[in-house]
């Protein structure tokens, strides 16, 4: 099968990178700066760069005639293997041009699926990655048969070859249903298995890709996660326990980094992966200050953050690398336009302090400080609030209880049902000290 054999690794080939700069695309990065990255992640070795500025991509080949014809002598000149676009090609556009240049043609979603399928390791990963491979291959091999079939039946084009293409198309559609139907178990499992941690505060690290989030989940749990000066360098969610100053232990979680025009297959493919995100009680969004574009890579990080779904929950913005940082221009910048960001270290620990003590500001937030009265036979509601919350005192009135406790804000619908709920406020009372149980 043509299209899926594109999927092959690009590691060790040459490659030119191509970017056409269109109107809505304003960065703060050099241009093909992320590119180039991406390619190095990938295992290639950079031989060329063009950029061209267009109002609108062409229909046949994206670029416009002239710069084809420059990519063409510029590919010949170096001996390319592999022509790498930071756009998204139409199958035919990719078609055009491999004709054209002589050598293959990717896209910015192609090579982001290699790295990917390059560095998952668990099960879940790799099932997922494969299936953003085929859910993006699977339209070039439906315009390869819809453009053979309105050919006439010529020499080599006759019965076999639509077979084979017509063969070709269900068994990828067959392999998608498959791997939706096994990722859909796995979405299902681990959802339970989150929602079974529900009596445990978490914390979820979110962001650009190379933001420095596992490096600040070593330094905070102690952990020895993988860290890599490289894109992507983690794909599945590793979650370990923090002990929060002044808190207790809270589960902080590292999640697979966000880049800009993520393709939509693969934020889909990896849901589950993304689940401790969605559950977390709060989402610390690690910024690269070091980064020139980082203002883009936040506004990037926020879209992705709003395509899955979890954009509303709370949100502390965590603007890493300031060790790395020439002066303080960028930084103040940073803080005026985000005056609640906290600015850290992660590798040298600088602000990390500053940091629990906003995490733990953060997560006070959605707590309430409530008194809940309920009879005294109700065992099993009194057990929830122990579970769930910090029962704080218990006063006694005949056949009634009033539950002095900080609970947080999602149980207390399940409270509701069995009892009164009122806001905890200081008063006098009249009652023998002897009748007030104190819970520390």
């Amino acid at each position: 099968m043509y299209e899926l054999d594109r999927a092959e690794s690009v590691a060790s080939e040459t490659a030119i990178l191509v970017g056409v700069l269109l109107p809505d695309r304003q960065s703060h990065e050099a241009p093909l700066e992320e590119l180039e990255g991406l390619a190095t992640t990938a295992g290639t070795r950079v031989v060329g760069r063009l950029t061209q500025r267009r109002e609108k991509p062409t229909t046949a080949t994206y670029l416009g005639k002239g710069k084809v014809e420059e990519l063409t002598t510029l590919a010949a000149a170096t001996d390319a293997d592999v022509v790498i676009f930071d756009n998204d090609l139409s199958p035919g556009q990719t078609r055009n041009l491999e004709r054209t240049i002589g050598i293959k043609v990717l896209d910015r979603s192609e090579l982001i699926l290699d790295i990917f399928a390059g560095r998952a390791q668990t099960h879940q990963a790799r099932l997922a990655v494969e299936l953003a491979q085929y859910e993006y291959a699977m339209p070039r091999l439906k315009r390869m048969w819809t453009h053979l079939s309105r050919q006439k039946m010529s020499v080599g084009l006759r019965g076999p070859g639509e077979m084979q293409l017509e063969e070709d198309r269900r068994l990828v559609e067959k392999r998608i249903r498959d791997l939706r139907r096994e990722l859909h178990v796995i979405e299902r499992r681990k959802e339970r298995e989150v929602a079974a941690r529900r009596d445990v505060l978490t914390v979820s690290l979110v962001g650009y890709t190379n933001a420095g989030k596992s490096t600040l989940l070593n330094a905070l749990t102690g952990a020895d996660v993988f860290t890599q000066d490289v894109l992507f360098a983690t794909l599945d969610t590793r979650t370990r326990r923090w002990q929060l100053p002044g808190w207790g232990p809270v589960l902080l979680s590292d999640t697979v980094g966000f880049i800009r025009d993520l393709p939509h297959h693969l934020i889909e493919s990896f849901k589950a992966t993304l689940e401790e995100a969605r559950q977390a009680n709060l989402l610390l969004h690690v910024a690269d200050t070091a980064n020139s574009a980082v203002y883009d890579q936040i506004t990037a990080a926020n879209e992705v953050l709003e395509e899955i779904g979890i954009e509303r929950k709370d949100m502390l913005l965590v603007i890493n690398k300031i060790d790395a940082l020439p002066d303080r221009a960028r930084l103040d910048g940073l803080i005026n336009r985000y005056p609640q960001a906290v600015a850290i270290s992660a590798r040298s620990g600088q602000g990390l302090g500053k940091l629990a003590s906003a995490v733990s500001d953060a997560l006070s937030h959605s707590f309430r400080d409530v008194d809940v009265e309920i009879g005294v036979e109700n065992g099993q509601l009194m057990a929830y609030l122990a579970a769930h919350g910090e029962v704080l005192s218990k006063k006694y009135h005949d056949t009634r209880v009033v539950v002095h406790c900080r609970i947080p804000q999602q149980y207390l619908g399940r409270i509701e049902e069995d009892g009164v709920v009122r806001p905890h406020r200081k008063r006098r009372t009249n009652l023998p000290q002897k009748a007030v149980e104190d819970v520390a």
